[in-house]
């Protein structure tokens, strides 16, 4: 099953190659001015994948004040400290589970929340979906479902994939002690930290990916990331 994972478009908007899921982990747009939100909205529905899914990030003030039922008629699914489910086929599973589980339907179940740490040096005109402190975001971090197989959120946990270009590692701490001790994703989607794009399986189980679409000083330089899940 295939999953393409980005973040951090900024007004950018690469060529996909499709897919069965689609992710994208907040900032897409370049501005909040209409123009700019309806550019993204167009590419994204012209994305060929057969679950498309995002959230927002602390640069997306327009996603506080819309009615995010329009998104319904354009064929995606936002969340925002919510859920959903994306049922697919599968042939077959891996040989070693060959003997045990059939081919069939299987079903994912993914949570999206857009919340972030404030540090020093955000924009102060950027911080939509943000919170100045670790506890003030705890409540959000144990909504999440402890059976979710895809974690989408806009910011990294701390530790992983969350390094400034000045060497300051500024995840949430919340969320990483969530991921190690509460729950088990297959899969986590983050951006937001552009500078630390890449993946890693850090937890046990859990691939991990930072996948900003730009970098530290917002060129459009790193590609989609896939996941064979």
């Amino acid at each position: 099953m295939i999953v393409d994972c980005i973040a951090d478009l900024h007004g950018n908007y690469p060529k996909l190659d499709g897919g069965d899921l689609l992710i994208i982990a907040g900032d897409f747009c370049e501005d909040d001015w209409s123009s700019s939100i309806l550019e993204f909205l167009s590419w994204f529905q012209w994305q060929q994948y057969k679950k498309k899914v995002f959230i927002a990030g602390n640069h997306d003030n327009w996603l506080k004040e819309i009615n995010i039922n329009k998104f319904k008629e354009w064929g995606f699914t936002y969340l925002c400290d919510s859920g959903t489910e994306f049922e697919y086929y599968e042939e077959k599973f891996p040989k070693e589970d060959e003997g045990f589980l059939p081919g069939g339907n299987r079903k994912l179940k993914i949570w999206g929340s857009p919340w972030t740490l404030t540090f020093d040096g955000m924009n102060p005109h950027c911080k939509a979906f943000t919170k100045d402190s670790e506890k003030d975001l705890q409540s959000y971090v144990e909504m999440i479902p402890d059976d979710v197989d895809i974690l989408v959120t806009h910011g990294p946990a701390h530790h992983v994939l969350d390094k400034t270009i000045d060497g300051r590692e500024v995840g949430h701490g919340h969320l990483y002690g969530y991921l190690k001790y509460a729950i088990r994703p297959k899969l986590h989607v983050f951006g937001h930290i552009h500078e630390s794009y890449g993946q890693i399986e850090y937890f046990t189980g859990c691939i991990s990916v930072n996948a900003s679409h730009v970098n530290a000083h917002y060129k459009p330089v790193n590609p989609p990331i896939r996941v064979i899940l």
